[in-house]
C-alpha cells in the first residue's frame, strides 16, 4: 500500500464513465471538502488519542525506576478499565477544604456513638457471625490476644461483616491520586472558587502530599496482588483504596496480612485471613490480654483515626459480650 499523498487512484476502463466539466468540478470540490474534514478530525483527535495512550507514562516510568517490570506496567495501564480520573484527588481536596473552612464546633463532652450499628438486626447478625466463625475467632484470640467480640464489632463497623467492601477499582483510585500530584490537574474541579493565595499554596502542598501517599499505597497494592495471585485491576476498594473485608490500606495488607486457611497466600477477601490479619494489626499496635479500656480505645484509634469510630466498636462489643454468644 502506498501513502495516500503519493498514490494516484484510477478507475479501470470497464468502470469508467464520461462526466461533464461541471460534474468534474463538483467532484473535485467534494473531494477537497472530504479531505479537509478528515484532516480536521486528525488534528483535533490525534492529540487526544496520544494523551489517552500516554497519560500513564510518567507513572509507569516511576514504577519502572522502583523495580517494577516496565512491560507489565505498560500492559496493565493500557487496559481500557484503567483510566485516569482526576475526580478522585479532587474529591479528597474538596473534603479537606470543607474541613479547613468549616467554623469551629463546640467541643462535645464525649464523642458520639454511631447508633445505627446498635440496630437490633445488625447485633443479631453479629451474634450469628460469632457462632459461625467461632473456630477462626478463637484461633485469632489465641495467637494475638484480641477478644472475639472486638474483632466482630470492628468488621461490623468496617464492612457490615464483609457485605460492603467497596465497589471502586483500588488500582484506578490509587494510580489516579498518584498521578495527580500537580494541583493544576484538579484545580478546575475544586468546588470553592474563592480561594486566597495562601489557601491555594496549602491546596498544592496537600495535593502533592496525598499524591506521594497514594504512590506508596499503589506500589504496595501491586506487591500484594502479585503475592496473592490477584489481577491488580480487578481488586475492589473503598473511595480511597482500602481493600478487603478488613479494609486495610495496601501497605497494611503487605505488612500485617496473615494466612490462616493455609493456602499459602493472604486473601483479605477470605473471612479467615481477614479476621486473623485484623487481630495481627491490633496486636502489633499494642493490644494484649487484660488491656485497660482506655488503652483498648487507643489501639482501635490506630485502625481508624476517629474517636466516634472507636467508641462505636466498644459499644457493639459490649452488646455482644453481654449476650449468650456461645463462648
Amino acid at each position: 500500500m502506498c501513502p495516500w499523498t503519493a498514490c494516484e487512484f484510477r478507475l479501470s476502463p470497464a468502470l469508467s464513465f464520461p462526466v461533464s466539466s461541471a460534474q468534474a468540478g463538483r467532484n473535485r470540490h467534494f473531494l477537497a471538502r472530504s479531505l479537509g474534514a478528515a484532516l480536521f478530525v486528525l488534528m483535533v483527535f490525534a492529540p487526544m488519542l496520544a494523551q489517552a495512550q500516554n497519560e500513564w507514562t510518567p507513572l509507569v516510568r516511576r514504577l519502572e525506576s522502583d523495580g517494577f517490570d516496565r512491560h507489565r506496567m505498560e500492559a496493565l495501564f493500557a487496559r481500557d478499565e484503567v483510566r485516569f480520573d482526576p475526580q478522585v484527588m479532587a474529591r479528597k481536596m474538596n473534603a479537606l477544604l470543607d474541613i479547613k473552612l468549616a467554623p469551629p464546633k463546640p467541643k462535645a463532652e464525649a464523642p458520639e456513638i454511631y447508633l445505627s450499628y446498635l440496630n437490633p438486626l445488625l447485633i443479631m447478625q453479629a451474634r450469628s457471625f460469632l457462632v459461625e466463625q467461632q473456630g477462626v475467632l478463637r484461633e485469632a484470640r489465641l495467637r494475638y490476644g484480641v477478644p472475639e467480640e472486638i474483632l466482630v464489632a470492628l468488621l461490623l463497623v468496617e464492612t457490615k461483616l464483609g457485605r460492603n467492601i467497596g465497589s471502586r477499582a483500588a488500582l484506578t483510585t490509587l494510580a489516579s491520586m498518584a498521578l495527580a500530584g500537580d494541583f493544576a490537574l484538579v484545580a478546575p474541579l475544586i468546588a470553592n472558587r474563592d480561594i486566597t493565595p495562601k489557601l491555594a499554596l496549602w491546596l498544592r502542598w496537600r495535593t502533592a502530599q496525598k499524591s506521594a501517599w497514594a504512590y506508596k499505597e499503589l506500589k504496595a497494592l501491586l506487591i500484594y496482588a502479585k503475592a496473592a495471585g490477584f489481577d491488580p485491576a480487578s481488586i475492589p476498594g473503598s473511595v480511597y483504596g482500602a481493600i478487603g473485608i478488613c479494609q486495610f490500606m495496601p501497605t497494611n495488607a503487605v505488612r500485617y496480612g496473615a494466612d490462616l486457611d493455609g493456602d499459602g497466600r493472604v486473601d483479605l477477601f477470605s473471612m479467615a485471613d481477614a479476621l486473623l490479619s485484623t487481630a495481627r494489626f491490633l496486636n502489633a499496635h499494642g493490644w494484649k490480654a487484660d488491656l485497660p479500656r482506655e488503652r483498648q480505645l487507643a489501639v482501635l484509634y490506630r485502625y481508624n483515626h476517629s474517636h466516634s469510630y472507636t467508641r462505636t466498636i466498644m459499644a457493639v462489643a459490649e452488646r455482644l459480650r453481654d449476650s449468650d454468644s456461645g463462648f
